[in-house]
């Protein structure tokens, strides 16, 4: 939303993508039938570290996440507190705190790769975010984030027939 603050205090939904949707992040095992687990690889591991590492110079915690084999959904919180404010006031501050937190997400993870893998491009460019309203919101998004891998094995199964 062009018209919207992202340094306000709240919830947000945010999703990344892997450079050209390529899958090395995680894999996704076991049967529909069955709860669908996520496997990640060295790749996944080294993300997951990041998300649960959030310095708290960013003023954001990680709620929930899953590390999909393309993609990454999150739900990040900024607490309301005196440096919350002072960021909001301050003309100088063109960044927003979840543009700061993806920038530090993809950053590092791109960093710690590349020393693992080689020069590879490892991020799309941007992201989508959701700004959560409420309650039932956070709820609907925090229920998707931990049914994407099921989603994922029946998307797989019906693309396949």
């Amino acid at each position: 939303m062009s018209h919207y603050d992202y340094n306000t205090a709240g919830g947000y939904f945010l999703t990344f993508c892997t450079h050209n949707r390529k899958h090395f992040l995680s894999r996704i095992v076991g049967a529909i039938h069955e709860s669908p687990e996520i496997q990640l690889t060295a790749c996944g591991h080294i993300v997951d570290a990041i998300l649960q590492n959030i310095p708290p110079h960013l003023h954001v915690t990680i709620d929930r996440y899953v590390i999909m084999p393309n993609h990454v959904h999150l739900i990040a919180v900024i607490t309301e507190d005196d440096t919350l404010r002072a960021i909001r006031e301050s003309p100088l501050h063109s960044s927003t705190i979840i543009s700061n937190l993806i920038g530090y997400i993809k950053m590092n993870a791109s960093k710690a790769i590349r020393r693992h893998y080689g020069d590879i491009t490892v991020w799309q460019r941007g992201y989508y975010d959701h700004v959560v309203r409420n309650h039932a919101d956070y709820m609907a998004l925090a229920e998707y984030i931990q049914t994407n891998p099921l989603r994922w094995e029946l998307d797989k199964l019906y693309s396949a027939e």
